[in-house]
């Protein structure tokens, strides 16, 4: 993978200390504008333009993130709902950041989607988070609205608050907008570019290498900056579960006992105020009694001062359950004198009550809800339990209590989580992740291209123009590879020298044991040379078609094309007499003449073994063994068929067929190119691989040039 080189060079400003103070101009934009505006009592505040143009002046989330969280941070100091925003913001930075990445704001279209979403976005989280936290009651100006539409209009609450901040933010993110186009006009393009550049730790990478980088990638199951950020996800995410379990356990078992202190101290209070004398007759006569209504009056207003109280009332205890006195449920209370059976909860404790003696709480899931139930007793003059005063806790109501401030908690925190994850994303990004990418895909490169001294040169130059100034063990690491790439580059140049100079001794040698077999046989004049020709003609046009594409690589076709000249070296065991007969050769004779086959292979095989040149003259020696088998199994010496023979045999087979028929022979003479290419054609899917024909016959215009360069009769 090449990563594409910029041809212009990249101005950047690397000041960390300029991009925190644009953040904190940013900043400071918003907490000026939200606090002028709000002061006005305004229904909008301006206090995205910071975020908006920060994002897009420096072009990283992290900086408009860090913006948009401490605005609103701030702003919270004087707006108490602006707290709640933050992470919604963030995600407005974000949103910022991928638009300038993939458009420009100098689209007039593509900019007016972009407000168009940003103000639907801001209406929808304004007003789901006003609705959510504050309700329907909140004072502030386009809750009044809202209220004042939804009865005129007669639509819901919801949609009339959803419509006003429509216009609120219609304003709010227009006049943002105008604004952030105003300064991106007054700053030049190229100082955005140099300050956008400047994030990099080495040299800037344009959207084409990033893209070729994440190509090249794509193969790694998990890259060191997805793995990070699950990291601090997951680590984060565990940290805010345990803290809010830890949290919110201790903070209900905190208010539990502050409800439940609360609670006694109503029970005994009201204990004081009811007379004891009188219970029985409250019983008889209920309301009828001229102190019922003053006594019961004098309970509801204990219960009303009284937090977290649901139920207060006064029972008599009885065999059979209990005997309301006074009930101060304002829904469904029970009648003075009705009798209401224990629920089972209370079991375990009816003989205590019975008694008249003091209860720890008791906790019920019944139809009025889950209840923490106090009773304090009241008694005579005489000290004896008349009565017990009992309020019930909701536990419902702590829990929804606490719920909610929870929910309160993580929307806050979720602004400060993505700040978090931001800065690890970038961090991670251009201190290991990209510089390592870089690194990786130029050596990954360097390595694929060993052989070609032109590109490893080439390989050497991208790696040392990638600059990583990382400060770090990345920096050194790239430095330690500049060196190395460099000094493998110079020693594949003299390993590359000395490989041509070996490849050119071979290729003598093999000409030579050629030329002996060739010297030997009166009538194959420059046979081996014909069949070299023919065998690269018909690999090359494999190649071309792409046929046996797994098999023919860079490096067979140049092992059988070297090769080639030896497929008829075992001819040098034939004696003379059978080699050169003119006539047709006997049986006997002809099983002599096919152990050249076998001869071959021998030789080679014993040359292989001795020069531990074994990828080099694999082929020759397969071309040796194998030439005269054929493709339906009849051939020689052991009878291979199809794709079992060596392909680099079954392209032999044709190219010393073809010599043969349109070679003279002290047997024969040549037969017309006409008559030996029909041969052919007709011995194709029987005495050969149809493929290494069809290329061949493909050719015949080279095929020509050949044989009459050699046969100049012909």
């Amino acid at each position: 993978m090449q990563i594409p080189q910029d041809k212009e060079i990249h101005k950047s400003i690397n000041s960390i200390g300029l991009r925190l103070g644009l953040a904190a101009a940013g900043i400071t934009a918003n907490v000026i504008l939200c606090y002028f505006f709000s002061n006005l009592g305004l229904p909008f505040f301006l206090d995205s333009f910071g975020t908006i143009a920060i994002s897009a002046i420096i072009g990283i989330p992290f900086t408009g993130i860090l913006t948009a969280v401490l605005s609103s941070a701030i702003c919270s100091v004087f707006y108490s709902a602006s707290i709640y925003l933050a992470f919604f913001n963030a995600l407005l930075a974000i949103f910022t950041v991928w638009f300038i990445r993939n458009h420009s704001f100098k689209q007039i279209s593509k900019s007016l989607l972009f407000l168009l979403a940003v103000i639907f976005y801001s209406t929808l989280v304004n007003t789901l988070a006003q609705f959510l936290i504050f309700g329907s009651t909140q004072p502030s100006l386009p809750a009044q609205n809202a209220r004042s539409l939804s009865t005129s209009g007669g639509i819901s609450y919801l949609s009339a608050f959803f419509i006003i901040n429509f216009m609120m933010s219609v304003l709010d993110k227009g006049l943002s907008f105008i604004l952030v186009i105003s300064l991106l006009n007054f700053i030049s393009t190229e100082k955005i570019n140099a300050i956008q550049n400047g994030i990099w730790k080495q040299r800037p990478l344009a959207k084409q290498a990033i893209r070729a980088i994440k190509d090249w990638s794509r193969d790694v199951k998990h890259s060191l900056r997805t793995r990070n950020t699950y990291t601090l996800v997951v680590t984060f995410l565990i940290l805010i579960f345990v803290m809010g379990w830890v949290g919110g356990r201790l903070y209900f078992k905190t208010l539990k006992a502050s409800m439940t202190q609360s609670a006694k101290s109503c029970v005994s209070f009201a204990s004081e105020v009811i007379p004891p004398e009188k219970i029985d007759y409250f019983i008889k006569y209920g309301t009828g009694h001229p102190d019922y209504a003053e006594t019961s009056e004098t309970l509801r207003k204990i219960l009303q001062v009284s937090q977290g109280i649901q139920y207060l009332y006064v029972i008599k205890i009885e065999e059979n359950g209990c005997r309301f006195v006074f009930d101060m449920d304002s829904k469904d209370p029970y009648v003075p004198g009705q009798l209401v059976p224990f629920d089972k909860e209370f079991e375990p404790y009816f003989p205590a009550l019975l008694a008249g003696e003091e209860i720890e709480p008791v906790e019920s899931n019944n139809l009025f809800g889950w209840l923490l139930t106090i009773y304090h007793p009241v008694r005579d003059s005489s000290g004896k339990c008349v009565c017990y005063v009992g309020a019930d806790i909701s536990i419902d109501y702590l829990h929804s209590y606490i719920a909610k401030f929870l929910s309160h908690i993580l929307v806050i925190m979720a602004g400060f989580f993505i700040l978090i994850i931001a800065y690890a994303i970038w961090n991670t990004g251009v201190y290991t992740s990209y510089p390592i990418s870089s690194i990786a895909a130029c050596v990954d490169n360097f390595a694929r291209t060993s052989e070609n001294i032109e590109k490893l040169d080439e390989n050497v130059r991208t790696i040392r123009s990638l600059d990583i100034r990382t400060g770090d063990e990345v920096e050194k690491l790239y430095k330690a590879i500049c060196r190395m790439t460099l000094n493998q580059a110079e020693q594949m140049r003299d390993i590359i020298r000395l490989s041509e100079s070996t490849m050119k001794m071979q290729d003598g040698l093999i000409i030579t044991m050629a030329d002996m077999v060739e010297n030997r046989d009166s009538d194959t004049g420059a046979h081996v040379q014909k069949t070299a020709a023919y065998v690269k003609i018909i690999v090359e046009g494999l190649k071309k078609k792409g046929y046996y594409a797994q098999k023919i690589t860079p490096k067979f076709m140049s092992d059988v094309v070297r090769s080639a000249p030896l497929h008829d070296v075992g001819k040098i065991n034939i004696p003379d007499g059978v080699l050169n007969k003119p006539g047709k050769l006997t049986d006997e004779e002809f099983a002599i003449m096919k152990t050249h086959t076998t001869a071959g292979k021998h030789i080679l095989e014993n040359a292989i073994s001795t020069v531990q040149g074994e990828n080099y003259l694999k082929e020759a020696r397969n071309m040796a063994a194998y030439h005269h088998e054929r493709w339906d199994g009849k051939g020689y010496p052991e009878g291979l068929h199809g794709e079992v023979i060596p392909l680099s045999a079954r392209i032999m087979a044709v190219a010393d067929v073809f010599d043969a028929l349109a070679s003279p022979r002290v047997y024969k003479p040549a037969f017309p190119i006409e008559k030996a290419l029909a041969i052919l054609q007709e011995g194709a899917g029987t005495q050969f691989d149809p493929k290494c024909v069809e290329v061949f016959m493909e050719a015949l215009p080279e095929v020509k040039m050949i044989l009459k360069k050699y046969s100049p009769a012909v």
